[in-house]
C-alpha cells in the first residue's frame, strides 16, 4: 500500500526535521484523513517519497546532514524504512541552494536552450527549402500524372491527344475569327508556349500576337501552367505574381497538374463553360489531352526553344510528336468541336518578321 508525504503545520521555528513513519502505522481510512486536513499539509520537499510517510516536526536547533544521519541510527527506525528519503531531500535542497546562489548559471542554461532551438529551426527550414526546390525541379521535368494519363490515352483514348489545330506558334492564330465563332476566352500554357522553359519573360516575337489577343478578348485570357500557379511548386504564388507582372496576363492558381484534373478553376475564372474556351499548348499528352478531356478547343504549337529543356523532356516530347503524327497518318481524327467544325478557318499567315 502506497502512502503520501505529509507535514504537520506547527508553530513557527528556525528549521524542520523529517521523521519517516512506517507504513504499518498509516492504515487509516480516507474519512479520517479528510477530517484532519486542516492540520495537515503537503510538503514540497517530500514529494519524492513513495513507499512511506513522514511527519515534519519543528526543532529548536539546526542540524547538519551528518548529525541527522546519526540521529536516524540512534532512533533505530523500523527495518521497512530506507535512506532514500533523506538522500532525495538533501539533494533537492542542495540543488535549490546552488541555483539560488548562482543566478547567472541558471540564466545561461535558459539562454542556451533557445539558441539550440533557433539553430535547429534554421537547419530544418533550410532542409525543407532544399527539398521543396529539388521536388519542384524534378516534378516539372517528370510529370507522373502525365505518364499515367498517357498510358490510358495510348491504350483506349487516342483521340484525346490529337489537337483541333496545329500551328508553329501563336502568331498563326486568327483571334478575331475565333471570337466571331463564339469563343469567349483563351487559356495558354506557359513554358515553350509563351516563354522559354522556366523563364518568366514573354518570348519577344510573340508580343504582337498577345496584344492582338488582348484587343479581341480583353481580360478573358489567362495562363494555366504546371509551374507558375501550381500550388505544389508555387505554394506562395510568387512565380505567378512575377509572371503576371512580366506579361500582363492573369495566372490561374490550381492544385492538380495537367492533364489530370477538371476545368473548375478555369471556368470559375472566366465565368463560362470550358467548351467556349481555347486551350493553347505545346505538349500533346499534357495540354492537348487536358483540353480535349474538358471540352476546350485545342491548339498545339511547336516548342519555342529546345536548348533550355532538360534531356529527358526533349526525348519525351519527340516520342509524343512521333506517336501523334503516326495516329494522324493512320486516319485518326480529333474530337469535333461544335463551335468550329473546320478548325483551319482560324489559321492565318503570320505577319512579316
Amino acid at each position: 500500500m502506497q502512502s503520501a508525504s505529509v507535514s504537520a503545520a506547527l508553530p513557527s521555528s528556525s528549521c524542520h526535521y523529517c521523521y519517516p513513519v512506517p507504513n504499518r502505522f498509516l492504515h487509516f481510512r480516507n474519512l479520517h484523513l479528510k477530517k484532519n486536513l486542516n492540520s495537515l499539509s503537503v510538503s514540497r520537499n517530500q514529494i519524492h517519497a513513495k513507499n512511506f510517510c513522514s511527519l515534519t516536526l519543528p526543532t529548536a536547533n539546526s542540524f547538519s546532514k551528518e548529525q541527522e544521519e546519526n540521529l536516524r541510527k540512534d532512533n533505530k527506525l523500523h527495518p521497512d524504512q530506507n535512506h532514500t528519503f533523506l538522500d532525495q531531500f538533501y539533494s533537492s535542497t542542495d540543488t535549490n541552494k546552488l541555483r539560488n546562489q548562482d543566478p547567472e548559471s541558471q540564466n545561461q542554461e535558459q539562454d542556451e536552450e533557445p539558441r539550440y532551438n533557433k539553430d535547429k529551426y534554421w537547419t530544418v527550414l533550410c532542409t525543407n527549402m532544399w527539398w521543396s526546390q529539388l521536388k519542384a525541379a524534378l516534378g516539372q521535368r517528370i510529370n507522373v500524372e502525365g505518364i499515367v494519363s498517357s498510358t490510358v490515352v495510348f491504350a483506349k483514348d487516342r483521340h484525346l491527344a490529337l489537337p483541333h489545330v496545329t500551328v508553329p506558334d501563336i502568331r498563326y492564330i486568327d483571334w478575331a475569327e475565333l471570337q466571331r465563332r463564339g469563343f469567349k476566352g483563351v487559356v495558354f500554357d506557359k513554358d515553350n508556349t509563351l516563354t522559354a522553359p522556366y523563364s518568366l519573360t514573354l518570348w519577344g516575337p510573340l508580343r504582337s500576337s498577345i496584344e492582338q489577343c488582348k484587343s479581341v478578348f480583353g481580360d478573358d485570357i489567362a495562363v494555366f501552367s504546371n509551374s507558375a500557379g501550381l500550388y505544389e511548386y508555387d505554394n506562395d504564388a510568387s512565380k505567378a505574381r512575377k509572371l503576371e507582372g512580366k506579361i500582363g496576363i492573369k495566372v490561374i492558381r490550381h492544385r492538380v497538374k495537367k492533364p489530370a484534373g477538371t476545368a473548375e478553376e478555369i471556368e470559375k475564372q472566366f465565368g463560362c463553360q470550358s467548351s467556349q474556351l481555347i486551350m493553347v499548348g505545346d505538349r500533346p499528352f499534357t495540354d492537348i489531352v487536358y483540353g480535349n478531356r474538358n471540352g476546350f478547343l485545342t491548339i498545339l504549337t511547336e516548342p519555342l526553344s529546345l536548348a533550355e529543356e532538360p534531356f529527358i523532356v526533349r526525348q519525351v516530347r519527340k516520342l509524343e510528336v512521333t506517336i501523334v503524327n503516326c495516329w494522324f497518318r493512320r486516319g485518326l481524327k480529333p474530337i469535333t468541336h461544335n463551335l468550329l467544325p473546320d478548325a483551319m478557318q482560324c489559321v492565318k499567315d503570320p505577319p512579316s518578321l
